[in-house]
Parts: C-alpha cells; sequence; structure tokens
C-alpha cells in the first residue's frame, strides 16, 4: 500500500491509499497514476519524535517516585533514570530506547 495521486479520464483528481495494481485498475480507460512522494524526516522531526516519546514515558511512570513500598519502584527510578540521560548518549535518537528492567 502507498499514497497515489490519481487523474481520472474525466479529468479529476483524487489522492488514494491503495496497491499499484488498483491504480492500473481505475485507471484503464485512459486516467493516470503517480507514486506519493514525502520527504524524509529532518534529524531535528527525528529528534523530537523520540524526546516525545521519551515525555510520555517519563510521564507515564511518574505515579512510582512517591510510593516507596512498590515492588518495582528501583527499576521504575533506574528506567527513568535513563529516560532523563538518553538524549545525551550515543544511542539518542535512532539507537536502542532505554527500556524497564534493563
Amino acid at each position: 500500500m502507498a499514497s497515489y495521486n490519481i487523474t481520472y479520464a474525466d479529468g479529476s483528481t483524487n489522492t488514494v491509499l491503495a496497491d499499484e495494481q488498483f491504480c492500473k485498475d481505475v485507471t484503464a480507460d485512459g486516467g493516470s497514476y503517480a507514486l506519493v512522494t514525502y520527504p524524509a524526516p529532518s534529524e531535528a522531526e527525528i529528534a523530537s519524535f523520540h524526546r516525545d516519546w521519551r515525555n510520555d514515558e517519563l510521564a507515564k511512570t511518574d505515579f512510582i517516585v512517591p510510593l516507596s513500598d512498590h515492588p518495582q519502584r528501583d527499576a521504575y527510578l533506574t528506567y527513568r533514570q535513563a529516560l532523563r540521560q538518553w538524549p545525551e548518549t550515543s544511542e539518542f535518537p535512532t539507537g536502542t530506547r532505554p527500556t524497564l528492567g534493563s
């Protein structure tokens, strides 16, 4: 599946998510189609995406910090520390993400 711009025989156009055979079928009467290409994300966009994931993970584990008797508290605190340090490592942004228990 990919995005295609389709121009029908009557001149109308549409962008669809389909396979190439579908495009061939709907343009068999004289229309045309072209694969839509998207620019690759920039380094800043990639870093922002992963930083947002990291921030979400920190927010989802905020509840553990004040719970001194939680059985996995130490693992969560270690995970949260790894999340905070991750942007400063060579693994950021496209390497291995921190995981709970590692």
